[in-house]
C-alpha cells in the first residue's frame, strides 16, 4: 500500500508494478530477491535501452539494494524510502526477544505500538484534504480521517498474529545483513529519502552512512515525516524523481528530453507553499509593450507563440524569477523556461551542502536547465519560452551601489542561435530589490572577514567556470552567499519591451558585427525598462505592502492590485 497515493501520478511517467508479498507467505529473502531479480532481467531483455526503477520502502530498500548488487550490467535506478538496512540499530532489533516472549494474551498491544511508531498518524490523517477549504471544513475532515485511522488498528492483529510478525522481523533481519554486505557491488544509481522523525528505524543516520558507502548516491531529508513517508501529505514521489533529476528514458539524463511539465497540484503547492511568501510581500506587477510601443499592463504584448528568448536584468539573488515564471503560468498559462547557473542546479558542492528537498529542486520541476550552448539549443528548437540573463551571477551577487546595473559580456552570446531559430527576443526590466532588502554585505566585505574569506575561497575553488574572460564587468564569477537586512517591502514591477523578431534577418545576424548591434540594442532596451519602472513607480498608491493589505481586505486577495497608469 505504500504507492496507494502515488499510482495516478506515477503512471504519467512509467509503467508501474507492485510486489505483493502475502501476510501468511514466508519465502526467505533470498527467494524473493530470485523473484524480482527473474521480472528485472525479463523486462530489462524486453527493452534494453530503457532504466528500471525499483522503489523500494523500509524491508523493500533492502530487497531493491540485493537485485542491484547481483545485477550490476542492467541499468538500474534505486529509489529507497528510510531503507531497513539499519535495522541492527533500530528499535526493531530489541523488538524481536520481546516478542518470541510475549504470552499470547498480550499480543494485542503490539499494533498499538507498531501504529504510532510506523508513522505520523497527523501527516496521514492530512492527505488529500485541499488547503483552500474553509477551516471548520478541514478539521472536519481531517477528524474523520483520524478516527477511521485509529479504528484500523486494532486489525493490525488479525493481519499480523505473533508468528507472523516473528516471521517478519527474522526476514528483515536476515535481509539487512544480506544487503549491507553486498553495499560495496551497487553500480546503479540510488535516490534515498530519509525522514527526520522516523521512530522505527535511524533513517537519517542511515541515509548519510549510504551515501558514503555507494558509489553513485544523493539524498533528500524530510525532517517533518516519520517511517510511511510516502503516505503522508505533501509528498509526491514523481515530483521528487524529477526534482532530482533521477526521471530518464534513456541511460542518458537530458533536461530538455526527459522534461515532465508540472501539474497543476504541484504548481499549486510550490507558489502557494514553497514561494507564496514572495508574491504575498511584494505585490508584482507585469507591463508589456505592444508592436506599435504602447505599454499596458499585463503580458499582452509578449508573444504567445514560442520560440520566444526573454532576456533582462537579474536582480539582487535573483528574486524576481519566481513572480515572473507563476504571472505567466497563470495569465497565458505559458511555463517559462529559465536557464541557470550550472552550479545551482548540478552543483556537487551544493549537493553535498543540503540534502533537503529544496528551492533549487523545485527549480528544475519548474524547467529551468544549465547555461549551456546545447540546452539553449534545444530550447529554442522545442519553441519553448525561455529567460536568459547575460549577467548571470555577477548581476545577482552584485555589490553595493550597483542595483540596476547590467553587468553583461561584451559579446554577443545568444543573438545568432536565437535568429538561427527565428526566435522573437522581448527585453525586460525588474525593479523593486532596492524596496525589500538592503544589501550590507557584498563580495569585497565578505572578502575582508578571515574565516569568511577562507570559507568563500575553498567553496569555490571546483566550481563549474561558465566564461573564460579574464577580464572585463563579468570577469568575476564567485558564488557567495551576501549578508541582506530586510526592509518593509515594497513591491516588484516589470516591464517587457517591444518584441525584437530575428525572423527574416538569419543572413543580416550571421555577420558578428550586425548580431553585435543588435545586441547592444538590447541590452539599450534593457536599460531603458529599468529606468522607466524606477521613474514610474514613484506614481504608484499601491507601492507600500500596508496600502495593498488594506486594498485586498477591502476587494479580497483574488483581484489584481492596481498600479501606476502606463
Amino acid at each position: 500500500m505504500g504507492l496507494v497515493l502515488h499510482h495516478k501520478a506515477l503512471g504519467k511517467a512509467f509503467e508501474v508494478r507492485c510486489l505483493h508479498i502475502p501476510v501468511y507467505d514466508q519465502t526467505p529473502f533470498q527467494a524473493l530477491v530470485k523473484l524480482v531479480e527473474d521480472t528485472i532481467r525479463l523486462e530489462h531483455a524486453l527493452s534494453p535501452n530503457k532504466p528500471i526503477y525499483l522503489v523500494g520502502e523500509s524491508f523493500g530498500g533492502c530487497l531493491a539494494l540485493a537485485v542491484a548488487a547481483r545485477n550490476p550490467a542492467i541499468d538500474l535506478v534505486l529509489i529507497l524510502s528510510n531503507p531497513a538496512t539499519s535495522f541492527g540499530r533500530s528499535q526493531l532489533q530489541t523488538l524481536l526477544p520481546i516478542l518470541e516472549a510475549m504470552p499470547d494474551g498480550l499480543h494485542v498491544t503490539v499494533p498499538y505500538l507498531l501504529g504510532f511508531i510506523m508513522g505520523d498518524p497527523i501527516k496521514m490523517a492530512m492527505v488529500n484534504i485541499e488547503n483552500n477549504l474553509p477551516p471548520t471544513q478541514k478539521i472536519e475532515e481531517f477528524s474523520g480521517n483520524l478516527t477511521a485511522w485509529l479504528l484500523r488498528i486494532p486489525g493490525f492483529t488479525d493481519i499480523f498474529p505473533r508468528e507472523t510478525l516473528l516471521w517478519k522481523l527474522k526476514l528483515l533481519k536476515s535481509a539487512a545483513s544480506y544487503a549491507n554486505s553486498r553495499l560495496h557491488a551497487v553500480k546503479a544509481e540510488v535516490l534515498v529519502l530519509a525522514s527526520g522523525k522516523d521512530n522505527m528505524l535511524p533513517s537519517a543516520d542511515e541515509a548519510q552512512r549510504l551515501k558514503s558507502s555507494l558509489q553513485d548516491c544523493i539524498v533528500r531529508n524530510f525532517k517533518d515525516n516519520g517511517h510511511t513517508l510516502l503516505l503522508e501529505e505533501d509528498i509526491s514521489l514523481l515530483t521528487i524523481i524529477r526534482g532530482t533529476c533521477k526521471y530518464r528514458r534513456s541511460r542518458r539524463h537530458d533536461m530538455v528530453i526527459n522534461f515532465i511539465p508540472p501539474s497543476r497540484n504541484e504548481i499549486t503547492y510550490a507558489f502557494d507553499q514553497v514561494v507564496g511568501s514572495v508574491r504575498s510581500a511584494t505585490g508584482p506587477v507585469m507591463f508589456s509593450t505592444m508592436e506599435d510601443g504602447k505599454i499596458v499592463k499585463g503580458l499582452a504584448g509578449v508573444p504567445d507563440e514560442g520560440p520566444v528568448l526573454l532576456v533582462g536584468y537579474h536582480m539582487l539573488m535573483g528574486i524576481e524569477i519566481y513572480s515572473l515564471v507563476e504571472e505567466f503560468l497563470r495569465k497565458k498559462n505559458i511555463l517559462v523556461r529559465g536557464i541557470a547557473h550550472t552550479e545551482l542546479l548540478m552543483g556537487s558542492r551544493l549537493e553535498s551542502s543540503s540534502s533537503e528537498f529544496s528551492l533549487t529542486d523545485w527549480l528544475k520541476i519548474f524547467g529551468a536547465v544549465p547555461v549551456t550552448a546545447g540546452y539553449l539549443y534545444k530550447l529554442l528548437s522545442t519553441k519553448s519560452h525561455i529567460l536568459l540573463y547575460p549577467g548571470g551571477a555577477r548581476e545577482a551577487l552584485h555589490d553595493k551601489g550597483e542595483e540596476y546595473k547590467l553587468f553583461w559580456p561584451r559579446q554577443q552570446e545568444f543573438v545568432r542561435m536565437a535568429a538561427r531559430f527565428e526566435a522573437t527576443i522581448v527585453p525586460f526590466g525588474a525593479v523593486g530589490e532596492d524596496d525589500v532588502a538592503e544589501l550590507v554585505l557584498d563580495y569585497n566585505d565578505l572578502m575582508k572577514i578571515p574565516i569568511v574569506n577562507d570559507y568563500v575561497t575553498d567553496a569555490n575553488r571546483n566550481t563549474i567556470k561558465l566564461r573564460d574572460e579574464t577580464s572585463g564587468e563579468v570577469a568575476r564569477q564567485e558564488l557567495f552567499l551576501p549578508g541582506v537586512l530586510p526592509k518593509i517591502p515594497g513591491r516588484f514591477y516589470y516591464l517587457f519591451g517591444k518584441p525584437i523578431e530575428t525572423k527574416g534577418r538569419e543572413e543580416f545576424l550571421k555577420d558578428k558585427n550586425n548580431a553585435n548591434q543588435l545586441y547592444l540594442q538590447i541590452k539599450s532596451e534593457v536599460e531603458r525598462n529599468l529606468n522607466y519602472l524606477i521613474k514610474k513607480r514613484e506614481d504608484d498608491p499601491y507601492r507600500s505592502i500596508i496600502n495593498r493589505k488594506m486594498y485586498e481586505a477591502i476587494h479580497g486577495t483574488s483581484n489584481d492590485i492596481p498600479a501606476f497608469e502606463p
